[in-house]
């Protein structure tokens, strides 16, 4: 089969049993089940969550997004080969570990294929938790331009692009449009500070003032596990994005749990240590990508200056990229999930046929 033909570019077209629009967002598309089929999973598969808890599936895709917006390539590539793969395997490895320490459970119950998970529902924090351990970036240009001041935390002066910081910085953003909040402007992934958040802890969807430490005690321990495994094969943990939420547990308690995914190449920056060490940045993660578009088109302001969206989104949508931009960022993703899980990453032939039967024959959910 053709490069292409290997990639699932549209993963909202199964013919997955739903009662229920389908949300597909840039990446992964969500398949809200029947509360039949919800209940006939949890008590076939013996999942552990309520008996009415409502369960969707989650296919990845192929697809690359950046600067908010969807790239293909030539030769009819309409994502990039082994991306969804490597994104699941990196993110399962993770949160395998997150449990094996005790941490936090995630949404996920069941890994059918490569490409699916079946998650549980769960009431989304509505912030984006990023952690930095590196200044690079947007906080890079914001620190070099003046900016003394993150989410009101105050870092010294004196640093230098690309350098540790003296301690791990929470920055947060909003998820989403939020609204009414004082402070805190009406728009997506705006950063605001820990006092917003303790000032306002029910509007960000906390259920407790004391979660909002729970949180970032989840935030740092969950960095430094994956940093630790990520330095014995020599790469370092720059900065990632987590996300929380809450779900019902089997005795009726609501508990936080991970959300999304965790300590992938698309939410963190992955950074190559002997490289660093040499005195050079190499990339393991979609930075690389975003760089290597700045350096392709002849006017990378239309990337980066969001009062040009509309000039931005007609660049993805009229040029193809070339094919080989596409396949360095597959071997990126499959090089870096394979130093992570220890192992070969399982890419398939043919994603859609191959997931619709696994989902037919041992889940009950295409007709």
């Amino acid at each position: 089969m053709s490069l292409a033909g290997k990639v699932l570019a549209v993963n909202d077209d199964l013919p997955i049993r739903t009662d229920k629009p389908v949300h597909s967002g840039k990446v992964r598309s969500v398949y809200w089940l029947t509360e039949a089929d919800s209940r006939r999973l949890i008590e076939e598969k013996g999942y552990p969550v309520a008996p009415d808890a409502p369960l969707a599936v989650m296919v990845i895709s192929d697809r690359i997004s950046a600067f908010d917006c969807i790239w293909t390539g030539e030769g009819g590539m309409r994502g990039v080969p082994g991306k969804g793969a490597a994104l699941n395997a990196i993110a399962n490895h993770w949160f395998q570990l997150f449990r094996d320490r005790g941490l936090a459970d995630s949404h996920i119950l069941d890994i059918p294929h490569p490409l699916v998970w079946i998650v549980q529902k769960a009431r989304p924090v509505m912030i984006e938790a990023i952690a930095r351990q590196y200044i690079t970036g947007s906080m890079w240009r914001a620190y070099a331009g003046g900016e003394r001041e993150f989410c009101g935390i105050r870092i010294p002066g004196g640093l230098q692009k690309d350098q540790k910081l003296p301690e791990l910085l929470i920055t947060p953003s909003t998820k989403g449009i939020l609204k009414g909040i004082p402070g805190v402007p009406e728009a997506d992934d705006v950063n605001i500070t820990r006092k917003n958040i303790e000032d306002n802890f029910e509007a960000f969807n906390f259920r407790s003032a004391g979660d909002i430490d729970r949180y970032e005690k989840l935030l740092k321990e969950g960095f430094a596990a994956i940093s630790t495994e990520l330095e014995k094969i020599d790469q370092i943990f720059v900065d990632t994005k987590f996300e929380f939420g809450y779900v019902t547990g089997t005795d009726g308690r609501e508990k936080l749990i991970y959300m999304d995914e965790v300590g992938t190449p698309d939410s963190s920056r992955l950074w190559d240590g002997e490289q660093y060490r040499n005195g050079r940045v190499v990339e393991n993660s979609k930075e690389g990508f975003r760089q290597a578009l700045l350096n392709h088109f002849p006017d990378p302001d239309i990337l980066l200056n969001k009062e040009r969206m509309d000039e931005r989104q007609a660049l993805a949508r009229d040029n193809e990229l070339p094919e080989s931009m596409l396949m360095d960022v597959s071997a990126t993703y499959v090089g870096i999930a394979e130093k992570i899980i220890g192992g070969k990453l399982e890419i398939s032939d043919n994603p859609k046929a191959e997931l619709i039967g696994v989902l037919r024959d041992g889940y009950g959910l295409i007709d």
